[in-house]
This record gives structure tokens, sequence and C-alpha cells, in this order.
């Protein structure tokens, strides 16, 4: 037989390394070609992206100008469809006097700005020289803008820049404008329009509501009478508004200190969520379960509104009501906690 074992490269099956000499050297390929933009060749194709920028400036401006009207001129009633204009154009106005200085710079650096490759050797620190280099580069980024040479943008992104941070001024200021303390706008949270003797009446109609319209399995969402008649009416019936409802009193699990609280099954619960304040506005006859739409927390109308299920931190508040004289559902004060959402303080 013959010998059918294979060599390798040496006798002694390893492979041998290649020394330094027959190492390939890699060129360094170095930049690619430049290539010219159309703006780089041509004057008009030139002047023509200097005014496309500084027309995007100026929708920024127009942005920021329409949010002022807005603001100041739209929404000074307390009518749903002026709030909604108000509402769409604060909104738009801010996007637009965002939007136009975002795209206004970058169209600004694709079209007008050198975009040629620089690569730079690394060396010694040297403070001084350093410190002068980095002066250099200002002066060299702000040559390569061409913000010198080219006044229209120049005075159209300083507008737009100046004008886009004062809507956030106005915002920031209207978080209070009368200077209240932390415990005075708490105070403002926490009590409503709701007091001894006030009708409940049904909205928007504005309708008092007898006891005797009030039947097994009926729902009315209720605001305090003379709330169309307040300053600010959306403001007090966004903390006012209740829903009304009839249960029959042997289903109703009362607590101590609440049995006059109701009118022979009737009761009234504020209308807004105790988790972040959506409205509460479906009601299952069957189960007596008030449910909030928003994130799904249930309330057992059987158990003052307990929470069964969901997010919310504790009940609906319950609005104490009683019948005047003339068997007009009212109230028999404000709230006994604060309405809405539980994170607010409460005392």
């Amino acid at each position: 037989m013959g010998d059918h074992s294979h060599g390798g490269p040496n006798d002694s099956g390893t492979v041998a390394k290649a020394g330094p000499e027959s190492l390939e050297k890699f060129q360094d390929p170095g930049l690619p070609p430049h290539r010219k933009r159309l703006a780089d060749t041509s004057p008009r194709a030139e002047k023509r992206a200097e005014r496309q920028v500084a027309w995007l400036f100026v929708i920024s401006i127009i942005g920021t100008l329409s949010f002022f009207i807005a603001y100041f001129v739209i929404g000074r009633t307390d009518s749903i469809s002026a709030l909604r204009t108000q509402n769409m154009l604060l909104g738009l106005g801010t996007a637009f006097a965002m939007l136009g200085i975002g795209v206004g710079i970058v169209h600004w650096a694709k079209t007008l700005m050198p975009d040629h490759e620089v690569s730079e050797s690394r060396h010694e620190v040297r403070p001084e020289a350093d410190r002068q280099d980095a002066v250099k580069i200002i002066g060299d980024v702000i040559e390569e803008t061409g913000i010198k040479r080219r006044p229209l943008i120049r005075n159209t992104v300083i507008g737009a820049i100046a004008l886009a941070p004062i809507p956030a001024i106005f915002m920031f200021r209207d978080l209070d404008r009368t200077g209240a303390t932390a415990n005075q706008i708490v105070d403002r949270l926490r009590y409503t329009m709701w007091d001894k003797d006030v009708k409940l009446v049904r909205d928007p109609s504005g309708t008092p509501i007898k006891a005797s319209d009030v039947q097994i399995g009926n729902v009315f969402h209720v605001i305090p009478e003379g709330l169309g008649e307040t300053e600010h009416p959306l403001n007090e019936k966004a903390k006012a508004v209740v829903l009304l409802m009839r249960l029959d009193p042997s289903k109703m699990n009362i607590s101590p200190g609440r049995e006059d609280w109701h009118y022979n099954g009737i009761v009234a619960y504020s209308k807004i969520c105790t988790h972040v304040g959506c409205p509460v506005a479906l009601y299952e006859q069957q189960t007596h379960h008030l449910l909030c739409p928003c994130h799904q927390s249930t309330f057992d109308l059987t158990q003052e509104c307990k929470v069964i299920f969901g997010p919310a931190g504790h009940a609906l508040p319950q609005l104490p009501i009683t019948v005047d004289s003339e068997g007009f559902l009212v109230a028999q004060s404000d709230f006994t906690e604060p309405v809405g959402p539980s994170y607010w303080e409460r005392g």
C-alpha cells in the first residue's frame, strides 16, 4: 500500500506565518471626489434655494403670529365653537413655527452651506494653539453658512428664532394669572358651584328636574342651575358636572353619615373620573356599574361608586341631594371632598 498521508505546508503540519515583508499594505483611499450641487454652479439655482430657505423661516413667523391671534383674539368667549377654533389655531401655529425653523435650517445646510469633507490628523494638546484653532473654526463655520452675505436668510431666521419661544412664555404665564398661592389653586379645584338649595338641572338645556322625573334605570347628565351666568361656565362645569340615577333603595349599601344624601334612591355622583379626569359617561343598568371609557375604570353604584376595576384611585365623590318644597331636586351642599383625579392634595 502506498503512503496516503498528506503533508502540510511543512513537515510539522503547522501553517507557516508570513513575515512582515510579505504583508500587503492597504492604500489610503482618500476622500471620494466632491460632487458639486446645482446651487454651487448656478447662481440662479443658488438664489432660488436662498428664497426657499427664507420662505420656510417666514412660514415659521406666520405660525407664531397665528398663535398670537388665536391666543389674544379668538376664544375670549366660553363657547365650544370658539374654543375649538382657538385650540386648532394654537396647535397649528405652534407646529408651523417649529416646523418652519427645522425644515428651513436643514434645507439651508443641504443646498447652500459648503458640503466638502475634511479630515485632520490627531496632534498633541496645545492649549493656546487649540484655542486659536477653535476661534478659527468658529469663524470658518460662520463664513460657510453664508449668513453675512445673505441678508434675506439672516433677517428671516433671526425673526423666526426670536418669535418662536414667545408662545411658551405666555403658556407658562397662564398657569396662574392671578399669582395665587398653591393652597389657593387647590381650593379652586376643591370647591364647585354646588351649594345648599342649588337646583339640579339637565345638561345642556338647564331644565330643573323633579324627583318624579327620575325612574329606576334612568340616568341624567346634570349641572348646577345658573352655570351659564358665571364668568367661566366651562371651567365651572368641568368641576361641577354630575350623573343622576335612581336605584332600588334595598340594593344600596349606605355608609354611616350618608343616610340622607339620597332621596328615595335618587343619587348624584361626580362625573369626573378619579383617575385622570375623563368624563364617566357609560351606565350599565343591569349591573349598576358606571364605566369610564378612557381607561375602563369601573365604579359600583350600589357601593357608593366604589372602584371595582381599573386604575382609578378612589370612589367618585357623592353630591348630597334632597328636594325643595316644589319637588325639584336640589343640593344639600357642595361635595365633601375634591372631585377629579386622586393625585391632588386632599385634606
